[in-house]
């Protein structure tokens, strides 16, 4: 993709039909096969089953441990979606470990930028752009020049949008662990206010919105009511948690409906 492609708000275009696109996130199928050395289950044949159901891409977390998703399976995945020129290849991590050899070899569609340690048991916090602009600076500039759109996991702190977009940044993908925790619970209508607000922020400045974390079949229309102009959510733990009950093909296509349900509310 080349860089002048990327549109103002680095949407790169939407799928069905202008509903928010699912990017199924298969780092938990990687660390179930690691517990073994057999191969299974298969991280390329998960894939494939979520892109047959409909899923719009595939994201991957590769940490430098390889606890879950290892060198080898960015590079097949990003060989399966060459077969797939509808879906996109999301790549997640810190610029600062093992990411950008990763996205100078395969070029995937999207890279998310994630300020998680080597060793953090999972993502729990957004940039402080304060602390980290100047140095993000220059490797958004570089990953951009490769065609590759650039987003960066925040906060839901409005204040914080129009400084990442000064810093170069396409997107933002809101870290929404704090909304599920509270969803069900009187604390949810402020938390929905609060993400609304950020992306009202974000896509004030020229930001395209996605979120992540956290998010499942019980949590995502409401958030997605709520929150409207969500350009992608990237769901792996809860979805393939349902995958192990209801197969691959059946939950993407929960997923979906969770999504498309959001839509016609919203409309």
């Amino acid at each position: 993709m080349n860089p002048l492609m990327l549109d103002e708000a680095g949407s790169g275009g939407r799928r069905h039909g202008g509903a928010t696109a699912l990017s199924v996130n298969v780092n938990k199928i990687a660390l179930l096969r690691n517990s073994r050395h057999l191969g299974v289950p298969s991280v390329l044949r998960a894939a494939t089953l979520a892109l047959q159901a409909g899923a719009d891409g595939i994201t991957v977390h590769p940490r430098p441990d390889e606890r879950h998703i290892r060198a080898h399976d960015v590079h097949e995945l990003a060989a399966l979606l060459h077969e797939w020129p509808q879906a996109e290849f999301n790549i997640e991590g810190n610029p600062f470990h093992n990411l950008l050899p990763f996205v100078r070899s395969v070029r995937p569609q999207q890279v998310t930028f994630v300020p998680d340690g080597e060793g953090q048991f999972t993502s729990d916090h957004g940039w402080d752009l304060d602390r980290d602009g100047a140095r993000l600076r220059p490797v958004i500039e570089e990953c951009r020049a490769l065609g590759v759109r650039v987003s960066l996991f925040m906060d839901a702190q409005p204040q914080a949008m129009a400084q990442a977009r000064a810093i170069g940044a396409d997107r933002v993908e809101l870290y929404t662990e704090p909304y599920a925790a509270a969803h069900g619970t009187p604390g949810q209508a402020a938390e929905l206010a609060r993400f609304g607000a950020a992306a009202q922020a974000a896509q004030a400045a020229g930001l395209g919105v996605n979120a992540g974390h956290d998010l499942n079949r019980g949590n995502l229309a409401d958030f997605l009511r709520a929150v409207p102009g969500v350009l992608e959510v990237s769901i792996g733990h809860a979805l393939v948690a349902d995958a192990l009950e209801f197969g691959m093909v059946e939950t993407v296509h929960a997923y979906l409906r969770c999504v498309h349900d959001a839509g016609r509310s919203a409309g």
